[in-house]
């Protein structure tokens, strides 16, 4: 720390001013403008911007810091776009760690795969010899190998799990698809347990993922304990350069158990003062429901191409109210991840019977990706005080969308998904995130989205569903103010005299160049609470 003098280059305040200067003393900004110059005799350190645009710094809503750092440092099939790539890297890594007894790879694109559907036959041509699981993007899934359905024991005779699904042949028999948490579960408990080295080197990897990237905040959208005290240690040996806020992952069925467990967890943590200066435990996570794309998202009418299904709940609605009751009853923050528009309806629901029960108070409860609204309950998000958290970069036609989405929804539907301006319009607070290690943390690529609503292949030229894009100052809030008040970080939410120093310094002005340039800008530094944590 000490006093600091950013000059030299814009300073986005969301305010309009045009100033190019800005001051900083131990972790508050103390003075902009013209007085910004002269608050200090000397300075210890002066940033000559040069043209270079200061921000408030990025915080990312909804994310798996974790999960995303550990996939960095393993089996990781982001950047392959072909089904050939994923079975050769799967063949690759077998041949390269022999002694491993599980291949475990992570985030292959479903629109790989037929339907969104792979089969153990076709896993067992790239490794037939060891149990093999691949998760898709969305980890709602999982494409297993025969060796994986041997050791877990799932076969034909092997009834679908209350929450979730195991996509069989006419005959009974597992194509090689597990849908859902409750299916999965059925697989996990018999993989092995990671090492604790292994999270430990994956939080240092997603750690400086964040910073170089200009993110000082981030949501751990759905932890399990132990995973809260690989981020407690590593708090205590400095080793967090991000603030991080745990939500921790509340089950449909064993949550009566977790309560009292959380609570307990979320208090020693704020009497840890080494750990709290950077970790908190406030939230809880709900899955209302799954995916669209695999079929498993709750809709409130029938699928186009399923017209026996609405989906797949993870919660009753009587069970998810009762739930957001009494967590809230404790003071946590409702977190609720909501695709369909029946799983966004459910949800609010859920929070507005917490309100009713609980009484007033300040809960910032969250949505998050919001993806199918239904136009009915749009008012019902600023009524509640409901922050509508969005994952901007999922809002174009990609390959997602016009192969599996489309189809599922339908025309009516469809245009309907990811109302990010209608919902802002409305009086709604929005927030943006990521949901990496599901896509790019990057938040200039979302933002590139936002502003657009095009692909990276600038498709369509309109935008689509162009009525949702956002000006770009607006993006930038829902990254930055709209981010800290779904944080209770009001002392953060804009530059501005008593504010918190947390900054971000680009190569270039995203607010003066065309909305498909931005994902091009750089992050040249990033500052937390006055204290410079990255530098490129």
């Amino acid at each position: 720390m000490g006093t600091v003098l950013f000059t030299g280059g814009p300073i986005i305040t969301f305010g309009g001013e045009s100033v190019t200067a800005l001051a900083v003393h131990d972790d508050r900004i103390v003075a902009i403008g013209d007085e910004a110059a002269t608050w200090a005799t000397t300075f210890d350190q002066v940033v000559q911007l040069a043209g270079r645009p200061l921000l408030p710094a990025f915080r990312d809503g909804h994310a798996h810091p974790l999960h995303g750092g550990v996939n960095l440092n393993g089996l990781d099939l982001t950047d392959e776009h072909t089904l050939d790539g994923v079975l050769q890297r799967v063949r690759d890594w077998a041949r390269e760690h022999p002694d491993d007894p599980w291949i475990i790879g992570h985030c292959y694109h479903p629109p790989l795969l037929p339907g969104g559907m792979g089969s153990s036959a076709l896993l067992d041509t790239a490794c037939a010899d060891r149990p093999v699981v691949l998760y898709p993007t969305d980890y709602h899934a999982a494409w297993c190998n025969t060796a994986a359905f041997v050791v877990a024991g799932i076969d034909a005779a092997t009834p679908d799990p209350a929450l979730g699904t195991i996509v069989r042949h006419g005959d009974g028999t597992p194509v090689g698809m597990l849908l859902e948490y409750g299916a999965m579960e059925l697989l996990d408990r018999h993989i092995p347990t990671l090492a604790r080295a292994t999270h430990d080197r994956g939080l240092t990897t997603a750690q400086h993922s964040l910073s170089s990237e200009g993110i000082v905040w981030a949501q751990e959208a759905a932890m399990t304990l132990d995973e809260l005290e690989v981020y407690a240690d590593g708090a205590r040996r400095g080793a967090l350069t991000c603030r991080i806020n745990a939500a921790l992952w509340a089950d449909p069925i064993r949550w009566p158990r977790q309560l009292p467990r959380f609570v307990e967890a979320r208090d020693a943590l704020r009497r840890d003062q080494a750990a709290h200066a950077w970790l908190d435990a406030r939230t809880v996570k709900f899955f209302a429901d799954g995916v669209i794309e695999a079929g498993t998202g709750f809709l409130l009418e029938p699928y186009d191409d399923d017209h026996h299904t609405c989906g797949l709940p993870n919660w009753s609605p009587e069970g998810l109210a009762e739930a957001a009751r009494a967590f809230d009853a404790d003071g946590f923050q409702i977190h609720i991840h909501a695709i369909g528009d029946g799983g966004v309806r459910m949800a609010l629901d859920a929070i507005e019977f917490a309100a009713r029960m609980n009484g007033q108070r300040d809960r910032r409860p969250v949505i998050a990706h919001t993806q199918l609204v239904h136009p009915a309950d749009y008012g019902r998000f600023a009524a509640l005080g409901v922050v509508a958290n969005f994952e901007p970069l999922w809002a174009c036609l990609d390959e997602s969308q016009l192969d599996l989405t489309f189809p599922r929804l339908g025309p009516t539907r469809s245009a309907l998904q990811y109302p990010i301006a209608s919902l802002a319009r409305s009086g709604a607070r929005v927030s943006f995130g990521s949901d990496w290690p599901v896509s790019s943390h990057r938040p200039l690529d979302g933002l590139a989205v936002a502003v657009t609503r095009r692909n990276q292949h600038g498709e369509p030229v309109d935008g689509w569903l162009p009525d949702e894009r956002l000006p770009i100052l607006q993006a930038i809030h829902a990254y930055t103010a709209g981010t800290a008040y779904q944080a209770f970080d009001d002392d953060a939410a804009e530059l501005r005299v008593g504010a918190r120093a947390d900054l971000v310094v680009l190569d270039r002005d995203i607010t003066a160049i065309a909305g498909d340039e931005v994902p091009g800008a750089m992050v040249d530094q990033t500052w937390v609470g006055g204290t410079q944590v990255y530098q490129r």
